[in-house]
């Protein structure tokens, strides 16, 4: 291999170059974004309203758009009986928000992988019913799913003052 390969080099051994495409332009574009620490994930993530909640479903992805609310390190979603909420229920999930600004070609994602549980202690469900969380989606939205942080992910990309 030789050794201007990005692929040979350790730091980027994980990138994948689809054939055609220049290793450098993928190196370049990886050296794009800065990781964040959990404690500026964690800011970012109390600042915008909705992201997607990232699960399985018969075996195959699903994602779906779910407002939340971040209450004592817990992504707090809340939702309807019916849907996702027994699906996700002691599953491994990941959950993912951004804000991402098309025009400057810059912004943040965040992504959090954690265990999922559907709430069902009273005095819990009293205290999240008085976060700030108010569903866009129309009907009953009575029940409460949380998802632990073990493992966070920031990035940001390009720059992205005061965000």
């Amino acid at each position: 291999m030789d050794s201007s390969d990005a692929s040979s080099n350790p730091r980027h051994s994980y990138l994948a170059v689809a054939p055609g495409m220049d290793p450098a332009a993928s190196v370049a574009a990886q050296d794009e974004f800065t990781r964040l620490d959990r404690a500026e994930s964690f800011r970012l993530l109390a600042g915008v309203p909705v992201g997607r909640l990232i699960y399985t479903s018969n075996a195959l992805p699903a994602i779906r758009p779910v407002n939340f609310a971040l209450v004592d390190r817990l992504i707090v979603l809340r939702t309807a009986a019916a849907t996702v909420a027994r699906k996700v229920h002691d599953m491994i999930v990941a959950f993912q928000a951004d804000d991402l600004d098309p025009a400057t070609s810059s912004g943040w994602s965040v992504t959090v992988t954690g265990r999922a549980a559907l709430v069902t202690n009273p005095g819990t469900i009293a205290r999240y019913q008085a976060a700030p969380l108010m569903p866009w989606a129309p009907g009953v939205r009575d029940q409460f799913v949380t998802i632990t942080t073990e493992l966070v992910e920031g990035l940001r990309v390009g720059e992205s003052p005061g965000k």
